[in-house]
């Protein structure tokens, strides 16, 4: 018990007694009553495992700040005029440009939850915020009824490019054939979950001997469930790390969710597990999301290391070619082998191995080096919401998002053989201001196409889309078992929502 009341005692920033504007002008005077506050945070609908919104610092003639006033300038606390104590955890993120990511996980439901926002013990902008009604929280199972008013509130894009690229192959699909096709093509050699979403509730069935990777699918499904009635649908998700479907367009193609695509297959594509469940686990088991990237993007630009980076395992034959061309270059490049699998007859060659450093140290450098590893890196989104530039090798995998990234606008790209890489660095080194608006262009993709809310859009409008091509009905399958919500005895939530079918 000792252990739980830790764990949900709130983590609030205090005010200091003087506010030092470190990087802004002297004199200048942060504003609350100018400053801005907004985001998803703010909305009672909006239900997320760790629920953010932001802060803005102004000061009093009207100017953003644009580096940090220290990370301790404001103070949130969140209180429920129905409750004497409220099981939330609180962190102030200072994101060092000027503005704040406010991120808070809830352990209970509230009702009227509200949100003070305060510098100097005073309220900012429109402070104190009310969500009215019931607030729920990650762990309560009380679903939207209806997805379009789901989508709505989360305020979710009327179309992702990549579901309309990767279902347009599909004039339809037979769920009824499909569960005894896809079984037979791939079931013996590849390891699939084979999923039923009926009634808003979730079964599975699995094929193939490794199949450890389903708790992420589980997790998934059973978070998107508790929070909106999903179509009833039925598909198959592949656990390893290549995608499946390598049948030519023309010929008869058997639909895969896979966590990556390649230009030589036709896989459904969703957020890799990595992200989905860096969302999920947020100020929960992860320390890495693309939250806490953004209060950890290292020195500023000026002051960081003009060298490219790079660290990771062996499992790519590039890889190596580029801790070699490293030890060349070491005035260029700093890449180095943290574990030997693939090619540990090499371990010689291109060792010794080096320690592990924390993700966050990687942005000390200006340029982060993007590689492909078995398929594409899943890194890449934490490298884009840092404050360095990523150089990413060009490559026939691709995540989710990759069709909305642009060369040189949101990376600087180079040659898959990596033949112009250092080519590539002096450009950057010799173009310094255009880098810096290359690694700018790349955040601000991250933190508007990566958050938690935009992967929770994905993923259900991939099912909804997905289940309109469906010719026969969605069964749960013999074999199939149920995937129960799991339990919270100790804070348990009533859900005050009508249950009704939504119209799709």
């Amino acid at each position: 018990m000792f252990s739980i009341l830790l764990l949900l005692k709130p983590i609030v920033a205090t005010v200091p007694r003087r506010c030092e504007l470190s990087g802004e002008k002297v004199g200048s005077v942060i504003s609350a009553a100018k400053t801005l506050v907004w985001g998803p945070g703010l909305e009672a609908d909006i239900v997320l495992p760790a629920r953010f919104f932001y802060i803005q610092a102004v000061d009093s003639s009207g100017k953003n700040l644009t580096s940090s006033p220290g990370e301790k300038t404001f103070e949130v606390k969140m209180v429920s005029p129905t409750e004497q104590f409220t099981r939330i955890w609180i962190q102030v993120l200072d994101r060092r440009d000027g503005s704040f990511l406010v991120r808070y996980r809830m352990y209970a439901t509230y009702t009227d939850l509200r949100i003070h926002v305060l510098l100097k013990a005073q309220h900012v902008a429109k402070s104190p915020y009310i969500l009215q009604g019931r607030v729920y929280h990650e762990g309560c199972d009380c679903p939207q009824p209806s997805g379009s008013v789901w989508e709505k509130n989360m305020r979710c894009p009327e179309s992702f490019a990549q579901i309309s690229r990767d279902l347009s192959l599909y004039a339809s699909v037979d769920p009824d054939l499909n569960a005894q096709e896809i079984p037979k093509r791939f079931g013996q050699r590849q390891s699939l979950c084979h999923y039923t979403i009926k009634e808003n509730k979730v079964y599975v069935k699995t094929f193939g001997e490794h199949v450890g990777f389903r708790i992420f699918m589980d997790a998934i499904l059973l978070s998107l469930t508790r929070k909106v009635r999903l179509p009833d649908v039925e598909f198959f998700v592949n656990l390893g790390d290549w995608p499946l479907e390598k049948r030519k367009p023309t010929d008869k193609l058997h639909p895969i969710f896979s966590w990556c695509g390649s230009n030589n297959t036709r896989d459904i594509v969703m957020p890799t597990y990595d992200l989905t469940e860096s969302v999920l686990e947020s100020m929960g088991r992860v320390s890495l999301d693309m939250m806490s990237v953004q209060a950890n993007t290292g020195p500023p630009w000026p002051e960081k290391n003009a060298t490219a980076f790079w660290r990771g395992r062996d499992s790519r034959q590039e890889r190596l070619q580029l801790v070699k061309l490293s030890r060349a270059r070491p005035d260029f490049i700093d890449a180095a082998f943290t574990n030997f699998f693939f090619f540990k007859h090499d371990e010689s060659l291109y060792g010794p191995l080096v320690k592990h450093v924390s993700f966050f140290d990687f942005f000390k450098y200006k340029y982060q080096i993007n590689i492909d590893g078995t398929v594409a890196a899943y890194r890449l989104p934490y490298l884009l919401a840092g404050d360095s530039v990523v150089l990413k090798q060009d490559s026939s995998y691709y995540e989710h998002f990759y069709n909305e990234l642009r060369p040189w606008e949101h990376y600087i790209p180079i040659k898959a053989n990596l033949g112009d890489l250092l080519e590539k660095i002096k450009w950057a080194r010799d173009h310094d201001d255009e880098a810096r608006k290359i690694a700018l262009s790349g955040q601000q993709f991250a933190r508007s196409h990566l958050m938690g809310d935009r992967i929770f859009c994905y993923y259900y409008t991939l099912f909804k889309e997905y289940s309109r091509l469906q010719i026969t009905e969605p069964k749960v399958r013999e074999g199939m078992e149920f995937v129960e919500q799991p339990k919270d005895d100790l804070f348990p939530c009533s859900c005050d929502r009508t249950v009704a079918k939504d119209e799709l």
